[in-house]
């Protein structure tokens, strides 16, 4: 009986435990995604910059695929006191009202390339 009650008393905090892990796993494997997300649009930034000879400034917002899940992404890229540099912020979220609490946020920084002696 004293076995029975002390199994009785374990398993729900062995369950409990369990659960709490698969939660941070999930959480984990959200973030990662968000990050992938994040540098992809960094990349993207980069390739719109090389092929249009401008950088883009201001908010820009949109969503891609990934992992079978939709993702939502806000990039605002500003002038530094460096002339040609840009910083960008990008902001990455599963839900598309979490501008405010992003899963993950990546800051970047690219060049002009007319600042880079024309190479």
């Amino acid at each position: 009986m004293v076995a029975l009650a002390v199994v009785a008393v374990a398993l729900p905090a062995l369950l409990m435990t369990i659960s709490q892990q698969l939660d941070g796993m999930r959480y984990l494997e959200d973030r990662s995604h968000a990050q992938w997300v994040a540098a992809n649009r960094l990349a993207e930034l980069r390739l719109v910059s090389k092929a249009r000879g401008k950088l883009q400034a201001g908010l820009i917002s949109g969503s891609e695929e990934l992992a079978g899940r939709q993702w939502y992404w806000w990039s605002e890229g500003k002038e530094t006191g460096v002339p040609g540099f840009f910083r960008y912020e990008i902001l990455v979220s599963d839900r598309e009202d979490s501008r405010i609490t992003p899963l993950y946020s990546l800051d970047g920084y690219l060049v002009h390339e007319a600042t880079q002696g024309g190479q």
